[in-house]
């Protein structure tokens, strides 16, 4: 007979040799000090809170939790399950008095206590390969938070860089309007004195009210996006400032084509993601094909039983200690090949997920490709304009001058402020648009925000 003392050890043997759930990786904490509900952020700053509050990146958390709970669930299939019964039978019978005269017990009252587990032993690598492929499972959820994290900080330098935009468009718009109203009073003044008509004011005039829609819409442009960016960082009703200047450093893009490539590779989240998921699917077949295996489990008991016998005229009672363990064999060897057909499905399924972890690398290649050259042509754009502005002033100031002195025409105003409205908001954009296709090369290579880990 097994002891007691063989079943525990053989158990807790098991149990030890189980490898812990491995930790997933973490977000960053916030930075100290930033603000629950923002009014103006850096992008340093923006970066923070959107990691904090954004409710993708929330989401993508909740979904790691959700398979660290798949991974315990799949682990328990290896470990031993322990389970502790007990009753109370009676039962009586007076038939047994015809058989066995008045002597004859016709009540039995059964009781018992038992300690059972049930080990699995043997599956044909069934559990093994539910376990690898749960544990790949941990690392999908990794993966799913960090696209999430790198799509919402995308999103958020979007917004940030739009905030500012909107602001040096609605300067624009502003000093634009400032100096309409200033040519507007000097033709106000030049009409008393006689040396301008009616038509110059009244031109004036028409030219100041022209400029205020660009005003209004410049300056709704700006709450609307200060509330998009407020929307992307997860803060609920705020209207976030971004606190930042579009006159940046402008470079070239440093990365060749085929080295912005190679490092995608190693750190787009989405490669890591569909390559897990081919791993999950290979065990999955392994998990599939061991369903027609034979396999072994172990079962044991132990406890304490007792059995009481009554009769019409006398007592029986015993009891004592229980003891019981075996190994039993299953073997399904013919189920109708069901199992034959799950197979072929599986191996279908990986080999779909391998054609697509392809196209995934010929997709990344073009948007790696397509960020570096928007990049150069942005950096290019910008150059080309940064020195349109100072020439657009000195063409404005030479109309105006020209027109005190009677030598240009109120339409070479027009057109000198015109032309100078357009190199400032022009220049704008492109700083705009070089900044954003900054952060579009980043996160297509898999490196933004990955320094902040």
């Amino acid at each position: 007979m097994i002891t007691r003392k063989i079943i525990i050890t053989a158990i807790l043997a098991a149990f030890l040799a189980l490898p812990a759930a491995p930790a997933l990786a973490q977000d960053p904490a916030p930075a100290a000090g930033s603000p629950a509900s923002p009014s103006s952020l850096t992008l340093d700053e923006a970066w923070n809170v959107a990691l904090a509050h954004n409710k993708d990146i929330r989401a993508a958390r909740e979904y790691a939790n959700k398979v660290r709970g798949i991974y315990v669930e799949a682990r328990a299939t290896a470990l031993p399950h322990f389970k502790l019964s007990g009753g109370y039978t009676r039962d009586s019978d007076e038939s047994q008095k015809a058989i066995g005269g008045p002597y004859m017990p016709t009540t039995y009252a059964n009781s018992s206590a038992i300690v059972s587990v049930d080990q699995v032993l043997f599956t044909w690598g069934q559990v093994g390969a539910a376990i690898r492929g749960a544990k790949v499972g941990l690392a999908t959820a990794d993966d799913e938070l960090r696209l999430y994290r790198q799509s919402a900080l995308k999103d958020v330098s979007e917004g940030f860089w739009d905030v500012v935009l909107a602001r040096e468009m609605a300067g624009i718009a502003r000093e634009n309007l400032t100096q309409k109203e200033r040519h507007l009073d000097a033709a106000q003044k030049r009409y008393q004195a006689g040396l301008a008509t009616d038509y110059d004011v009244l031109a004036a005039r028409v030219a100041v009210e022209n400029a205020r829609p660009d005003v209004i819409r410049t300056e709704n442009a700006v709450v609307t996006v200060r509330q998009r960016l407020g929307f992307l960082l997860g803060v609920d009703g705020a209207a976030v400032d971004a606190a930042g200047s579009l006159a940046q450093d402008v470079t070239e893009c440093a990365m060749s084509c085929d080295d912005a490539y190679a490092y995608a590779l190693a750190h787009r989240p989405e490669v890591a993601s569909i390559n897990h998921r081919v791993g999950m699917a290979k065990e999955y077949v392994t998990v599939i094909s061991s369903a027609d295996k034979p396999r072994i489990d172990l079962h044991a008991e132990y406890g304490w039983k007792g059995m009481e016998a009554i009769g019409t005229s006398t007592d029986a009672w015993a009891a004592g200690e229980y003891a019981m363990a075996g190994a039993f064999l299953t073997f399904p060897f013919f189920d109708g090949l069901v199992t034959r057909g799950k197979v072929a499905q599986a191996k279908s399924d990986e080999e779909t997920l391998r054609i697509q972890a392809e196209k995934l690398k010929d997709s990344l290649r073009l948007s790696v490709t397509t960020s570096i050259a928007a990049v150069h042509e942005a950096a290019q754009i910008v150059k080309s304009l940064e020195g349109t502005v100072s020439q657009a002033e000195r063409l404005l100031a030479m109309a105006e001058k020209g027109f005190d002195l009677g030598v240009k025409t109120r339409l070479d105003v027009e057109d000198a402020e015109l032309a100078l409205m357009q190199a400032k908001g022009g220049l704008a954009k492109a700083r705009r648009d070089y900044l954003v296709s900054r952060v579009d090369f980043l996160w297509s290579i898999g490196a933004l925000g990955e320094e902040m880990k």
